[in-house]
């Protein structure tokens, strides 16, 4: 396995290759020519260059440049220590280019390349700390504005019927399942699982008002098991019974 950080110098040698592990390159002085998976760019102080595994990829540095470059053949592992950025620093990863650094990012950069590169513990640290930086910058450039609750409707009601869980809803809105909770709970005032189940109930109570569809299939439709839990958070939600909401509607109907 490959020293994770490590400080390299270009010139105007020509390299190509690829390997089978991502790699990022962040300028500290010069400018390096780069092209990776077909796209030139230039990697000068300030910008880094993602090299997704085994894409091919291409250098030389007619003035002479100094880099530092993360190589991440353990990437999994790396990831894992992102906590909620693992999903962004994974695209971030598998999406060729040149992206530029901010000034609080630039500066971590140079810092770690006056570090002591071969202790396995700050590179390790120092590599996660600037990666989970990045891929927050990306999650904020990738997040919508607001959530798309009309499709997350939508979604809900196709698969009433089945288990739903945040996972599945925060991947209709391109966020890790933390991030998502966390501005579900903030758009709407509830968790997404009270939304979800408060969205069953109002099915179900359209269902028995609308239909003769007997209560136990009514219950299954939104996804309970027993028509007796049914019937329960249907009181919790609406402090009615199924019989009294169809009694209703019948009174309502003469």
């Amino acid at each position: 396995m490959s020293q994770i950080l490590s400080l390299r110098t270009y010139t105007h040698d020509h390299l190509a290759h690829s390997h089978s592990h991502a790699q990022l390159v962040l300028g500290l002085s010069g400018s390096l020519d780069f092209e990776v998976g077909g796209r030139g760019s230039l990697v000068t102080r300030q910008s880094f260059a993602v090299v997704p595994r085994d894409t091919h990829h291409a250098c030389a540095s007619p003035e002479g440049s100094r880099c530092l470059v993360i190589d991440l053949d353990d990437e999994d592992d790396l990831l894992g220590g992102l906590g909620q950025h693992a999903d962004a620093g994974r695209r971030l990863l598998e999406t060729p280019g040149q992206r530029l650094l901010s000034g609080d990012q630039g500066q971590l950069v140079h810092w770690l390349a006056n570090s002591s590169l071969d202790d396995p513990v700050l590179a390790r640290q120092g590599a996660i700390l600037l990666l989970a930086s990045l891929a927050a910058g990306q999650q904020r450039r990738e997040e919508p504005a607001q959530l798309p609750l009309a499709s997350l409707d939508s979604y809900i009601d196709r698969h009433a019927a089945h288990p739903l869980q945040v996972a599945d809803l925060a991947r209709l809105a391109g966020l890790s399942a933390a991030r998502f909770h966390t501005r579900f709970l903030g758009e709407t005032g509830q968790t997404p699982m009270d939304y979800v189940r408060q969205r069953r109930l109002q099915q179900a109570r359209d269902m028995l008002r609308g239909t003769r569809l007997p209560v136990g299939e009514i219950a299954a439709r939104v996804g309970y098991a027993s028509q007796s839990a049914f019937t329960a958070a249907l009181v919790r939600q609406f402090g009615t019974t199924p019989r009294q909401l169809r009694q209703e509607a019948r009174d309502n109907s003469r």
